[in-house]
């Protein structure tokens, strides 16, 4: 079995939480358009601080790589380093907890 699931949070920049939040919105399907991604749905949340945690699952370790080789990816991931940092998951106020609850991402 080669499937990778992820968490990464992206922190929006001042004045940019709405851009992110349409990025989100088309971010699996962009990366399942290439076959990137598994049919695993990804679940995305939000912290109380406005970061946006989403978890979803590569194919593989090698389909993280190729992903760096799509001009329509390498595109959108310009439009998140504008809009967001991605920050460690470790550093969202809510992993500390025993039951971290996140509000869901609509």
């Amino acid at each position: 079995m080669e499937e990778r699931i992820v968490m990464v949070a992206y922190k929006p920049k001042a004045g940019k939480e709405e851009v992110l939040r349409e990025l989100m919105r088309e971010h699996f399907s962009v990366l399942k358009n290439q076959d990137l991604v598994t049919d695993r749905a990804s679940i995305m949340m939000e912290a109380k601080d406005g970061t946006i945690i989403e978890v979803f699952e590569w194919r593989s370790k090698s389909a993280i790589e190729q992903a760096h080789t799509f001009p329509e990816i390498l595109k959108m991931w310009g439009k998140y380093a504008e809009v967001c940092d991605y920050i460690p998951v470790g550093q969202v106020e809510e992993i500390g907890n025993l039951f971290s609850d996140f509000t869901p991402f609509i």
